[in-house]
């Protein structure tokens, strides 16, 4: 029990950043807040007693840049919002690749602090990370984070040289409907109505390499199709409704049919919940067809957000690694 109250402690005071980010909101964003780190863990803990949330803590020659804003937005009542970015960067000078970071929380929920800790390691080991704020559902629907994304991206560009980045080498990661935004940011690249109005523009948002957690996509897949639903289901909220009220927005944001010869390299890291990767082996044949690198790798667990706790939080830091070494060391 003394364990036990320790690590929330650790965790409310490593993860100071989801407090800070909240009060960037304003009354008029709704929220939903069903979904962070500790909910999570107190309803896995059962399942799985060794797991443990991973801590935000900052390694030794990494510096952390909270809450840099990247964007302004204007909503249909003239009220301006700020969308907001992390940054995390070596100390020492010099030219690094970028691993843009999205989080997940079904399009709806979740916090771009969730992916700091992961943000925090992968810096250290010689990247620039950026996790990043994005509208959910309940502010505004698909596509307007994939707007924000690439506004984001083009933000990264702009603002290279302040925090030595190597421009040629912008990667993207997402967890669950990040993992899908991320592969549907990468897809799109050069793709104009995809683009948005979000701001920095000048600047390309294409990227050259993506990494999928347990992210879905193809929503068109039978595997995907056959889930029950309702327009209050979370793909469906944010799509502006199910499948049969609007097949087109279905399709066009499933990231499988935007794949060309001139798509990035994907690495897909899976659980053991199929549901998550409908689709995927279509996309990874089609990709195959077209000469576009891919990998996959799978932890056998039922448990769909592993990359937030030990012991899986460690080799998913790895997997990323070796990847991102592989297409840009």
């Amino acid at each position: 029990m003394k364990n036990f109250v320790l690590l929330i402690i650790l965790f409310c005071i490593t993860q100071f950043g989801l407090v800070a980010q909240s009060s960037y909101w304003g009354k008029e964003i709704p929220q939903d807040t069903t979904y962070t780190v500790y909910q999570t863990y107190t309803k896995i803990r059962k399942n799985f007693p060794d797991a443990r949330p991973a801590l935000a803590i900052l390694p030794k020659g990494i510096l952390a840049e909270r809450d840099l804003i990247y964007a302004v937005i204007t909503d249909s009542l003239n009220k301006k919002r700020n969308l907001h970015l992390d940054v995390f960067h070596p100390s020492k000078p010099g030219k690094y690749p970028v691993l843009i970071m999205i989080h997940g929380g079904g399009w709806r929920s979740g916090n771009k602090s969730m992916q700091v800790p992961m943000a925090m390691q992968i810096a250290a080991n010689g990247y620039v990370t950026v996790a990043v704020e994005y509208e959910l559902s309940l502010e505004a629907p698909y596509p307007n984070a994939v707007h924000n994304i690439k506004s984001a991206i083009r933000w990264m560009r702009i603002n290279a040289s302040k925090y030595g980045i190597d421009t040629a080498h912008i990667a993207i990661s997402g967890c669950s409907s990040g993992g899908h935004l991320a592969v549907l940011t990468g897809m799109t690249n050069s793709v104009p109505r995809f683009e948005g109005n979000m701001g920095n523009s000048g600047s390309s948002s294409s990227i050259q390499a993506v990494i999928d957690i347990d992210g879905v996509v193809d929503f068109m897949a039978p595997a995907s199709l056959r889930i029950e639903r309702t327009s209050k289901s979370p793909d469906a909220a944010w799509l502006g409704g199910t499948f049969y009220d609007k097949p087109g927005i279905w399709k066009e944001a499933s990231p499988i049919f935007w794949v060309n010869k001139n798509s990035p390299p994907v690495m897909f890291l899976n659980s053991g919940f199929s549901k998550y990767h409908a689709g995927q082996d279509e996309m990874i044949g089609i990709m195959n067809e077209y000469g576009v690198y891919n990998e996959v790798h799978k932890f056998d667990v039922k448990m769909h957000p592993f990359w937030l706790f030990h012991p899986w939080f460690d080799p998913t830091v790895g997997y990323m690694i070796n990847f991102l070494n592989k297409e840009f060391k």
